[in-house]
C-alpha cells in the first residue's frame, strides 16, 4: 500500500512584531516532499487553521532557496496547495503512516496549543505510526500528550532548532520562548550537533526529528526507512 504523510504548516505571517514578517521555511516543506515524492507516497497539507500557509522571506533568498524551492513556486499547483491548506478537522488519522513538522519561527506562536494538531499527532503515534519534526517543527510536539496524560516527548532523545542557533541567526530577541530550554523542561533528552547549522538527525523508535532546516532532507530519508521497514516501538 502506498504510504501517506500528512506535513503541518503554519498560519502566522509576522512575528510579535508586525512589520517583521515571517512563516513556513519552505526548504523544510520541500526537501521533504521531494523525497516522499521519490517513493511515490501521498501527501497532504494541514496547518491549525487552514487556509493559507505564508512563506519565511528569509528562505526564499540565494542561497537557501535550492531546486527544490524554485519548483515549488514556479509550480502553480504546489502553491495552490499552500494557499488552500486543510485544518487538522479534515484529516482522520488512521488515513496517515506519518506526520512531520515542519518550522520556521512562525510555528512558535501557533503550533504548540493547538488541540486539533495534538489529536492527530497523539493518535498517529498510538496507531503505530511515525511522529516527526524539523527545526522549530517541533514546537508542536512541546504539550502533545498520549492518552495515559503522559507527555509525548517526555523521557524522548530529539532534536530542533537549539538556542546557539537562535542567538546566531539574530532572532533571539524576538522568539517568544527558548524552544530547546522548553523542551528540556518537558522532560526531553535534548541533543544538538557539534556545530550549529549542521545536519542533525534524532531517531528515538517511531520519534524522528531533524535540528535545522540543513537537516529536512536527511530527516525525510530516516522517515523512510522505518516506513519501509519493521517500525521500532
Amino acid at each position: 500500500m502506498t504510504k501517506r504523510i500528512l506535513h503541518v504548516v503554519t498560519n502566522v505571517a509576522h512575528y510579535s512584531d508586525p512589520s517583521h514578517p515571517t512563516g513556513l521555511w519552505l526548504s523544510e516543506l520541500t526537501h521533504a516532499w521531494h523525497v516522499f515524492a521519490d517513493r511515490g507516497y501521498e501527501q497532504h497539507l494541514v496547518s491549525p487553521l487552514g487556509g493559507k500557509s505564508p512563506l519565511e522571506p528569509r528562505s526564499l533568498k540565494w542561497p537557501l532557496l535550492d531546486s527544490t524551492g524554485k519548483a515549488w513556486l514556479n509550480n502553480p499547483a504546489a502553491m495552490a496547495r499552500l494557499a488552500n491548506t486543510s485544518s487538522p478537522q479534515a484529516f482522520v488519522s488512521s488515513d496517515f503512516d506519518a506526520i512531520y513538522f515542519t518550522g520556521g519561527h512562525a510555528v512558535m506562536w501557533d503550533f504548540p496549543e493547538d488541540e486539533g494538531l495534538q489529536r492527530l499527532t497523539r493518535e498517529i503515534y498510538e496507531q503505530g505510526g511515525i511522529v516527526s519534526s524539523v527545526c522549530h517543527g517541533y514546537c508542536g510536539l512541546l504539550n502533545t500528550r498520549l492518552s495515559d496524560g503522559r507527555l509525548l516527548v517526555e523521557g524522548r532523545r530529539l532534536t530542533g532548532y537549539a538556542w546557539i542557533e537562535e542567538v546566531l541567526a539574530g532572532v533571539a530577541s524576538k522568539v517568544p520562548y527558548n524552544a530547546e530550554q522548553e523542551m528540556k523542561r518537558r522532560g526531553a533528552r535534548y541533543e544538538k550537533a557539534l556545530l550549529p547549522f549542521t545536519s542533525n538527525v534524532v531517531v528515538d523508535g517511531r520519534l524522528v526529528t531533524g535540528q535545522n532546516p540543513q537537516s529536512a532532507k536527511a530527516t525525510a530519508g530516516q522517515i523512510v526507512a522505518l516506513l519501509e521497514s519493521p517500525l521500532v516501538s
